[in-house]
């Protein structure tokens, strides 16, 4: 197993996880690189493969998990898997560069787990739930339905918040990436 760090951003849907990353992307690119999960969900009109994701098929997708070839991978919806390949580590550690995640909370701890003082795992709170509803209401992306799978996910999901290493509350977008900024920057010089 290469000695190489990993950082995880986890968070429910809408809490602003992905947004913070890309932040952190910015100030940290000379150190951090982002890891492209691979995924089976359909790709989006905007989305492109080996840049958003790696989109393959279901198949395929069972096919690494026989071959040991996820460092961690999960069924976050019924039929929809994802993972990050072990190769796309290789690749990033070997380039020189430390690993950043954007990942579903699930994954995150799996993560955590499998490369325990390698990882950081940083949990990224919404202030609460009725302003995380706001944000995904604020999205226009979901259906009634999807909406409330959501926030029920996210329910569950803020239960196990203590179980990572950090907890950052987004309540103010700048202030949480500067939060962010920060942890990142300890654990980088570690």
């Amino acid at each position: 197993m290469n000695s190489g760090k990993l950082i995880i951003f986890s968070a429910p849907s809408g809490a602003g996880k992905t947004t913070i990353v890309h932040h952190i992307l910015q100030k940290f690119s000379d150190q951090l690189e982002f890891s492209i999960s691979a995924c089976t969900r359909a790709k989006r009109p905007n989305e492109v493969d080996g840049k958003d994701y790696h989109f393959m098929s279901t198949e395929e997708f069972k096919q690494k998990i026989k071959k040991n070839e996820f460092a961690e991978w999960e069924e976050v919806y019924q039929g929809q898997f994802y993972g990050t390949l072990k190769s796309e580590l290789d690749r990033i550690w070997n380039s020189g560069k430390q690993v950043i995640f954007d990942l579903d909370v699930q994954g995150g701890l799996n993560l955590k787990m499998k490369y325990g003082r390698q990882s950081f795992a940083i949990f990224v709170m919404p202030p609460s739930i009725g302003v995380l509803e706001v944000r995904l209401r604020q999205r226009k992306t979901e259906t009634e339905e999807s909406l409330a799978k959501r926030i029920s996910k996210a329910k569950e999901e803020m239960l196990v918040a203590s179980r990572f290493d950090r907890i950052l509350v987004n309540e103010n977008l700048e202030k949480a990436c500067a939060d962010a900024e920060k942890l990142v920057s300890e654990f980088l010089k570690k």
